[in-house]
């Protein structure tokens, strides 16, 4: 029988899983996750995971909210570390142990972010090339890199999230950029300049992904981008695609392709590119 969710952190160890030291590391990384989210990239059964979930919130590892539906119902329980999670996160990453008063403001300043359908959306492309490779063992997501810690390693780029994508032997970078139609696309298109800056500091050339909400926005940034916009480069789909398929849709192209297949460099061996140690790249 698990320990109470008031007992010990030591006391809890037994009952921590390698799959559970994933989703907390998950969690930690990327602050929040539906139960489907986490179902798809982690559980073979719905229901196994639903119970895991729930004993992980007994343990006081995970927490948990969730909204009503508009129409009726309920919208999906939306999971992140609870206090436990916290202190042990705290303690495998070697940060001060919060306080019990910290953690309860985490999760209710998340579950207030009116930012957090963005969240979802862009974890949710990241959810789904992970799923692609639990079936396509061709394929690997080497780096899911969150907006802070993109931020963090990159400094002037402030993209939704950084990944870098492989393919048996090609490996893709890219930035994700999240449209959920609340930017004016002028906006939206700007957003491309501290890329064109990036690369002129011998900085990785990796395309901007757009993922839109409908394939109207799509075609109106397009028409915004034509000509190009500096040295970034830029490929759009919608959120209603796999973006391991072949839906990205390059700027001036006519044709759709793999994300595999978007021209990809990670720039220049210098001293404020993350991508490189002592001039040797590193995943």
């Amino acid at each position: 029988m698990p320990p109470p969710r008031s007992a010990g952190l030591l006391a809890i160890y037994p009952h921590i899983t390698t799959r559970d030291r994933l989703l907390l590391q998950l969690l930690d990384d990327h602050q929040v996750l539906t139960t489907d989210q986490i179902h798809r990239i982690l559980f073979h059964a719905r229901r196994t995971c639903q119970i895991r979930l729930g004993e992980l919130a007994a343990l006081g590892l995970l927490d948990q909210f969730r909204f009503p539906r508009d129409g009726g119902g309920s919208q999906p329980w939306h999971w992140t570390l609870g206090h436990h999670g916290h202190r042990f996160q705290a303690a495998a990453q070697q940060r001060p142990e919060p306080t019990i008063r910290a953690s309860r403001q985490r999760m209710q300043r998340l579950s207030a972010n009116p930012h957090l359908t963005h969240l979802l959306t862009a974890n949710e492309f990241f959810v789904r090339l992970t799923a692609h490779t639990r079936h396509h063992g061709e394929t690997r997501l080497d780096r899911w890199w969150s907006e802070a810690t993109t931020t963090k390693q990159f400094r002037t780029i402030t993209a939704d999230g950084h990944g870098l994508w492989s393919v048996a032997d090609t490996t893709a970078g890219f930035w994700l950029e999240t449209d959920t139609g609340t930017e004016p696309l002028g906006r939206v298109v700007a957003k491309l300049d501290r890329y064109a800056q990036l690369i002129r500091r011998g900085g990785p050339r990796y395309p901007v992904l757009f993922w839109l909400g409908s394939e109207q926005r799509e075609e109106h940034l397009h028409r915004l981008l034509r000509g190009g916009r500096g040295d970034a480069r830029f490929a759009t789909a919608t959120h209603a695609t796999d973006p391991a398929a072949a839906v990205w849709l390059p700027g001036g192209a006519t044709c759709r392709i793999r994300l595999a297949e978007l021209p990809s460099d990670h720039g220049q061996p210098v001293a404020d590119n993350p991508n490189y140690d002592d001039g040797i790249f590193v995943l």
